[in-house]
């Protein structure tokens, strides 16, 4: 079965908006994977603007399921990921300040540093997966330098599925075939929802994880707000009897 990381990046953002611990991100990680999801990711940025480089030891200590770095690997991030040893790094070519990723690696332009930084990464027996468009020239130049895995950059499909364009799964069922056929496990993220996630799932092959953060956290506050509101509204009212 597909399994199921959440990223916990909004979680942090909305603690590092007020300040103190609140949302408590431990807390929050814990509570997730009791929930059943099968793995916790994390995109540090150097300004820090929601996971903090000191929140990834204190996740490593309590993550039970698998833990998923990532990030673009700049110096300090590499750092980071050798101390911390998750599971899993993805490497993601995100420009500093990018508000989200928004593109996949040029692994035949970058082959040579992506060599060197997944030799490294595999090396201290970190699994490593490469952020990826539909481009089968670099899925194959991520298996020669030694990806263990490419993650398919869903965006793309995620757009045209809203506008009722189920043939946009297409590119991304090839992507997968190709990639499986050279020897790449196959994941997948960027804005599938719970409106995508079971169409995508279904039809691509060998699908073995997909990483979802902003859409499921915002579903979770659609979701559960109404709960919140009846028990705020209880309370209030048992307090004035």
């Amino acid at each position: 079965m597909t399994k199921l990381s959440v990223n916990i990046n909004k979680i942090a953002t909305l603690r590092n908006a007020r300040g103190g611990n609140t949302p408590n991100l431990v807390q929050t990680a814990i509570d997730i994977q009791e929930s059943g999801a099968q793995g916790i990711t994390i995109h540090p940025r150097p300004d820090e603007r929601h996971i903090r480089y000191a929140d990834v030891p204190d996740l490593k200590k309590i993550i039970t399921t698998e833990y998923n770095i990532e990030g673009n690997p700049i110096p300090s991030f590499i750092d980071l990921v050798l101390k911390n040893k998750p599971d899993q790094v993805t490497l993601v070519p995100d420009s500093v300040d990018a508000i989200t990723s928004n593109a996949g690696w040029d692994t035949v332009k970058n082959y040579d540093f992506l060599k060197e930084v997944v030799t490294e990464f595999k090396k201290n027996n970190i699994r490593t997966s490469i952020f990826m468009d539909n481009n089968h020239a670099y899925i194959e130049a991520a298996a020669k330098l030694g990806a263990d895995r490419i993650e398919l950059y869903t965006e793309d499909f995620a757009t045209q599925y809203a506008k009722g364009n189920k043939e946009a799964i297409k590119p991304y069922i090839k992507s997968a075939l190709f990639a499986k056929e050279i020897g790449l496990g196959i994941n997948a993220g960027h804005d599938l929802s719970l409106d995508n996630i079971e169409f995508f799932t279904k039809n691509i092959p060998n699908l073995l994880e997909v990483s979802i953060g902003h859409a499921l956290i915002s579903e979770s506050l659609y979701l559960g707000l109404q709960n919140v509101i009846n028990m705020y509204l209880y309370k209030i009212e048992k307090a004035s009897h």
